[in-house]
């Protein structure tokens, strides 16, 4: 089978007719493409983000907890340093009471 030269024509009248649209419909392809990989590459450095202000804030919540126990260290020694005061103080109180009382007695 011989291709001739009509048939040659018709092929070059063919691509000449369909070259543009098939340039366009190229054109929009690869803009698509480039449009998905941005996208995907936006995606990533958001999912990144979120990552890290995960981690951020969960080294937030363990430097509040080790705040907090101090915190409650404190305030522990603080209590057992009022109580021991208020032991002392009572027996002072005690003690003072019963000398002015044999005092005041004789």
């Amino acid at each position: 089978m011989m291709i001739t030269q009509e048939d040659l024509s018709q092929i070059t009248e063919h691509i000449h007719g369909h070259f543009n649209q098939w340039i366009s419909n190229a054109q929009i392809s690869a803009n698509t493409h480039n449009y998905e990989m941005e996208h995907s590459e936006r995606l990533v450095r958001v999912e990144e983000s979120i990552k890290n202000s995960i981690e951020l804030t969960q080294q937030g919540f363990k430097l509040m907890e080790k705040s907090f126990e101090h915190v409650e260290t404190r305030l522990s020694e603080l209590s057992r340093r009022i109580f021991q005061f208020m032991i002392w103080s009572f027996g002072f109180t005690t003690t003072a009471a019963g000398v002015i009382i044999t005092v005041l007695k004789f």
